[in-house]
């Protein structure tokens, strides 16, 4: 693997570990060039654009619980695909996500699964997200992760 596939593989997984970690101020800087979008090609309201965005957007969706700070949850990434362009510093990927979670009034079960699509480009020699779209596959119960 080059260094650019090591690089862009690292912050998908980078993502999932804090993300799982309940540090969601780290996951909004993730996207410090990029945006989060809710929907492919939905409208404005569903796209979010900079770490105050993804941030609001974490802290509005997701439950974190107050004995340790984290969602419960774990998400695990596979499948990462990549396409880099090395000339432009630019790429995509596409990879499956299975999201587990365990809580006090919820035993051990996998929630949600679903796939990324997500483009990233290269700033002064560093990766960054530049987006990530979330698809849905298949639900469980969200009803201890999500707020709504």
């Amino acid at each position: 693997m080059n260094d650019s596939a090591q690089a862009i593989t690292n912050l998908i997984y980078t993502y999932a570990e804090l993300l799982d970690a309940g540090d969601v101020d780290a996951v909004a800087e993730l996207f410090t060039h990029g945006r989060i979008c809710g929907v492919e090609e939905g409208p404005p309201e569903t796209v979010f654009a900079g770490p105050e965005r993804v941030r609001q957007m974490y802290q509005m969706a997701v439950r974190f619980y107050d004995d340790d700070g984290t969602p419960k949850t774990r998400h695990n990434t596979s499948n990462v695909q990549l396409d880099i362009d090395e000339q432009t510093g630019t790429a995509r990927a596409k990879s499956y996500y299975c999201v587990t979670q365990a809580t006090p009034d919820l035993p051990l079960q996998v929630i949600v699964t679903g796939h990324y699509h997500d483009t990233f480009h290269r700033v002064d020699g560093q990766w960054w997200f530049d987006s990530r779209t979330m698809f849905i596959d298949q639900v469980g119960d969200v009803s201890q992760h999500l707020k709504f």
